[in-house]
C-alpha cells in the first residue's frame, strides 16, 4: 500500500510539476541568453522530432508504450521496489502524452544553442531521462554487488 502511495503521489506531483510549467510558456513567457533560451517551441514528433510523420497516430503509439510500461512495472513488481523513480517515469510521460492529445504536440521550452544547437525540451523530459538513468544505475550496482558477493 505505502509503494502505491509513493508511486501515485510522485506521479500526480511530477505532471502537475510539468503542465504548471508548460502554461507559463503556453501563456506567451520567454527569456533569451547567449546559451539558453526559454520559449514555446511545439514539438509534433519525439526526440528530435523523430517520428512526426506519423501525425495523430503517435499519440495513440505512446498511449499503448506507456500501458505495456505499466503493465509490465506492475506484473514483475517494479513498481513496490522502485516506486517513487516509476511515478517520476509515468508522471513525466503522462505530461508529455496528454500534450498531444490537448495541443496536438509536446510543449517543448529550453533550448540549448551554447557553442551547437541541441534539441528543444521539457521538464518531462528532463524527468524521464533522470528516471531511466536511476533505473539504470541501480540495475548496475544491483549487479555489481550481486557478482562480488
Amino acid at each position: 500500500m505505502r509503494a502505491a502511495s509513493v508511486f501515485l503521489l510522485a506521479a500526480l506531483g511530477t505532471y502537475i510539476i510539468d503542465q504548471g510549467i508548460k502554461e507559463i510558456f503556453l501563456a506567451g513567457y520567454e527569456w533569451q541568453s547567449d546559451c539558453i533560451s526559454l520559449e514555446l517551441h511545439l514539438n509534433r514528433g519525439v526526440a528530435f522530432s523523430l517520428f512526426a510523420f506519423l501525425g495523430p497516430w503517435l499519440k495513440w503509439l505512446q498511449s499503448l508504450l506507456i500501458a505495456g510500461m505499466l503493465w509490465f512495472f506492475w506484473t514483475e513488481g517494479w513498481i513496490r521496489r522502485h516506486p517513487f523513480v516509476l511515478g517520476i517515469l509515468l508522471g513525466a510521460a503522462l505530461g508529455n502524452l496528454s500534450d498531444r492529445f490537448i495541443h496536438g504536440a509536446v510543449v517543448d521550452y529550453v533550448y540549448w544553442h551554447c557553442g551547437f544547437d541541441f534539441a528543444v525540451f521539457n521538464y518531462a523530459d528532463v524527468m524521464i531521462d533522470l528516471s531511466v538513468a536511476w533505473l539504470l544505475l541501480h540495475a548496475w550496482w544491483s549487479h555489481r554487488r550481486h557478482k562480488e558477493a
